[in-house]
């Protein structure tokens, strides 16, 4: 048969009490009132059917049946304590963030360690996938998401819209002269939205594409290394991709870039916006995106 435990107060009331052998001590402690840890250590007493303190003028003491109780009971909750201590360092110490493949590979990986050097003891963990994360199943902090900001039950910050334009490696050989020239080239991804959304920011005619078959990448990160290989012309974000495209390993043939109104957000649940390594993360990604040159 299951016994029954008495109420958590009372038991908690009388761990605090007989720790410091004071019940008005136990009520500083515990935020109650010295009546209230008194109510609480009778209630237990009359559960137990025995005394747990002997009562005297101003103080109290435990009694050998008191004493016996105290001893398993104060150590239970000092593994209690040492289990949320440890738990709760190791909640502080690593920081786990979720993000999409392009963003972790091309803009997260190459500035995280900034973050690092400014916050040293937060060990930083990144997983990249394209996953909806479930943060109450598991041990995802935060993530970064691509979307129109509607996350619901997440409290969501915009770090920066998405923008986009055709780009191709030197190996690829001639340059397109036009933007409606583009489809006289191999397009990579070329039934992606973002290649119609381009055409029709340059005002030309993206009925092509549809005769256009390609080559298909799961991310803008693999569109790239297709790209640089000389495969064909990539829609890419500009952004993720400057380092490559300053040593002429990408090649930008036109200024426009398009944005199809969405965003990469940062995203976790409302009920850790008060931890600090998030705090301090949110902090630093803002401003690390907003000084972003693109």
């Amino acid at each position: 048969m299951v016994q029954i435990l008495p109420s958590l107060a009372a038991i908690r009331a009388f761990e605090a009490a007989a720790r410091h052998q004071s019940f008005t001590r136990a009520a500083e402690e515990l935020g109650m009132s010295q009546a209230s840890v008194s109510y609480q250590i009778r209630v237990l007493e009359e559960r137990l059917g025995f005394r747990l303190f002997a009562r005297a003028a101003r103080k109290v003491h435990l009694t050998r049946d008191g004493e016996r109780l105290a001893k398993s009971v104060v150590e239970a909750f000092d593994l209690m304590r040492t289990a949320f201590q440890t738990v709760e360092a190791d909640q502080h110490a690593t920081l786990t963030i979720s993000a999409t493949p392009t963003f972790s590979a091309n803009w997260l990986a190459p500035n995280i360690g900034r973050f690092q050097i400014a916050h040293p003891e937060i060990a930083v963990r990144v997983f990249a996938n394209e996953e909806r994360t479930d943060f109450a199943r598991s041990e995802i902090d935060l993530a970064i998401r691509y979307g129109d900001g509607g996350f619901p039950g997440l409290r969501a910050h915009r770090l920066m819209p998405t923008e986009f334009t055709p780009v191709f490696g030197p190996a690829l050989g001639a340059v397109p002269s036009s933007p409606q020239e583009l489809l006289e080239y191999p397009l990579i991804c070329p039934r992606d939205s973002y290649w119609r959304i381009w055409f029709d920011a340059a005002g030309c005619d993206p009925s092509g594409l549809e005769r256009l078959t390609g080559t298909s990448m799961a991310s803008q990160t693999e569109a790239a290394q297709a790209a640089m290989a000389g495969h064909g012309i990539a829609m890419l974000s500009p952004r993720f991709f400057r380092q490559d495209l300053a040593s002429g390993r990408l090649i930008q043939p036109f200024e426009l870039v398009a944005t199809d109104g969405m965003a990469h957000w940062l995203v976790y649940p409302e009920a850790r916006r008060n931890l600090n390594k998030i705090r301090l993360f949110r902090r630093w990604i803002e401003v690390e995106t907003a000084q972003d040159p693109h």
